[in-house]
């Protein structure tokens, strides 16, 4: 009985264990079959993804649910991120938040539009405090949409715990078909230490993938000797899908012992950048692959690892033989299988690493200045993961300052003496960072100090001045001056700046500020009639939009209205 009574307690407390989220609590937010168009913490641009993106049959509008009983505690409205989206907090301490939505509803909605018009804005940031806008579980709070930096019709889905945390909303029993095998779609090794190589090489090696079929992969045989790691680049498919979707879990095993293990449960915000030390990031900029290191480096302060010895790596002896093996796995226990046998051979003779060596050197714990001409680079200790040599050179007004192959934790500051310019001449002038094959002018955000201009970026790569003298450019879309539009719902205007891109806008009727939506994916702003800012007979419109230069451009006409 006492052998029993143990094994009892054992299977009750492993069953806690599992369940330590509950799984009854929430509702979906869609009275849909959810379809998963991407999951939590799948791979993004310089991001893990906080949440789950539910398919919406490529259409907006349809209904957006509060998931359980709450307020509404934080609102917000932005032209790029979520667009417009909301925060409820309920009473377990979750949180759940809903974003890229076309609207609100209709109470939500009036609070929003009465704060914009008081601050005159679009964007906008509110909290409401718990009295404010309470809601029930199953109650209609919005229309899902297409809104922010969305790239189609979907209704972005996250659950955070009282810390601020996403937590995969999977682990709360939000229904998602799959029975169907992650994929593993490459393979690289990387020789490590100071003598390692694998197959002869020092550089790291694209290993073949051979796909055995129902979920098994291997590799042809590699000769290695010295501490080395593996990466992976591994997407999964749900049941009613072909999104090629991010994972649960990894792990890795050398001659049978768990050595390495990920899993996408949860995380934190001021974590979720570090996303560039788990991927080779060289390889995701100049092949578009993200390959995920089977292995730790140093300055990773990831929080999803597991169950880690030797932070991943392996160490190959001479004359030996040895096997390591990768399962990727769903949430579901859908698995997929890697097996590389390796065998161990040292070797004198091996390819080394080609030579990166320039004039200048950046140590990562290190405050680092460098300077010629009138171009200034002020890079703060810690910005980057590693030391390196740095490509750097200024020819005229372009500064070369490597090539974007390295991740930085944060933000570094480029700036340009305009001292030989005329005022006029400079007032035009803005920092770009040149992109693709024709070195492409793209603004970054410029400050400007006296005769100094400064932009503060993560990214390394081209930079140089460059000019704007043209005004942006403002176009009716549904509408011309002097038209009758009483039945119309809508004024729709196209802006749009071929230069340093648009900062600002002012839309006014009569004089009166009007709330304008801009959609930059179509560079249309919309203003709805029904807001009854509108009220005269014969309207005057003018909308004012300015450049990141300070060029502007005004645009005025006449409607009438009954």
């Amino acid at each position: 009985m006492k052998i029993l009574f143990i094994l009892m307690l054992f299977y009750t407390s492993l069953c806690n264990a599992q369940s330590i989220y509950p799984t009854d609590y929430f509702r979906s937010p869609l009275d849909i079959t959810l379809i998963a168009a991407g999951t939590f913490g799948e791979l993004r641009s310089n991001h893990f993804h906080s949440g789950m993106d539910l398919k919406t049959q490529q259409r907006q509008g349809l209904h957006v649910y509060g998931a359980a009983d709450g307020y509404i505690s934080r609102i917000k409205v932005s032209h790029f991120g979520y667009g417009k989206a909301l925060y409820v907090t309920h009473p377990n301490g979750y949180t759940t938040v809903y974003g890229h939505l076309q609207s609100f509803s209709k109470e939500i909605e009036a609070y929003v539009k009465k704060r914009q018009y008081e601050e005159e804005s679009f964007e906008i940031q509110l909290f409401p405090n718990p009295e404010e806008l309470k809601i029930n579980k199953g109650e209609i709070i919005a229309y899902s949409g297409n809104t922010g930096s969305s790239g189609g019709p979907h209704l972005h889905y996250e659950i955070r715990d009282n810390q601020e945390r996403p937590i995969n909303p999977l682990l709360f029993g939000l229904d998602i078909k799959d029975s169907t095998k992650p994929i593993i779609t490459e393979v690289y090794a990387y020789a490590i230490g100071e003598n390692a190589h694998i197959n002869k090489s020092k550089k790291k090696q694209k290993l073949r993938l051979i796909d055995n079929k129902n979920g098994t992969y291997s590799v042809e045989n590699i000769e290695a000797y010295g501490k080395i790691g593996f990466a992976i680049a591994t997407i999964d498919r749900q049941d009613l899908a072909a999104n090629k979707n991010g994972v649960y879990n990894i792990q890795a095993r050398y001659n049978g012992d768990l050595c390495f293990e990920l899993d996408f449960k949860r995380f934190s915000f001021n974590e979720t950048k570090h996303l560039n030390r788990l991927i080779d990031y060289d390889l995701y900029k100049t092949k578009k692959q993200r390959l995920q290191k089977l292995f730790i480096e140093e300055n990773n302060p990831l929080s999803m690892y597991n169950n880690s010895s030797n932070d991943g790596y392996v160490e190959v002896e001479d004359n030996t033989s040895s096997v390591y093996k990768v399962r990727v796995k769903d949430i579901e226990d859908n698995d997929a299988w890697l097996q590389i046998n390796i065998k161990g051979v040292k070797s004198n003779d091996i390819e080394p690493l080609e030579d990166t060596t320039t004039p200048f050197y950046i140590y990562a714990n290190q405050d680092e200045n460098l300077n010629e001409g009138r171009v200034h680079v002020n890079i703060s200790k810690n910005t980057f993961y590693d030391d390196f040599f740095i490509d750097f050179k200024v020819e005229k007004d372009t500064l070369t300052l490597h090539k974007n192959t390295i991740p930085a934790k944060k933000n570094f500051d480029i700036s340009y003496d305009l001292s030989g310019y005329t005022t006029e001449d400079a007032s035009k002038l803005y920092i770009a960072r040149l992109v693709g094959w024709n070195d492409y002018p793209l603004y970054s955000t410029t400050k400007r100090k006296g005769n100094i201009l400064t932009t503060s970026t993560k990214t390394l790569g081209k930079y140089a001045l460059a000019t704007d003298t043209i005004a942006p450019t403002i176009k009716p879309k549904n509408f011309s001056k002097g038209k009758w539009l009483s039945k119309y719902r809508f004024l729709k205007i196209k802006i749009e700046d071929q230069g340093s891109g648009i900062s600002n806008y002012r839309a006014t009727i009569n004089g009166k500020w009007i709330l304008t939506e801009y959609d930059y994916k179509t560079k249309t702003l919309t203003y709805d009639f029904n807001d009854g800012v509108s009220t005269e007979t014969k309207n005057n419109l003018k909308l004012i939009v300015t450049d990141n230069v300070g060029n502007n451009s005004t645009f005025e006409t006449m409607f009438y209205r009954k």
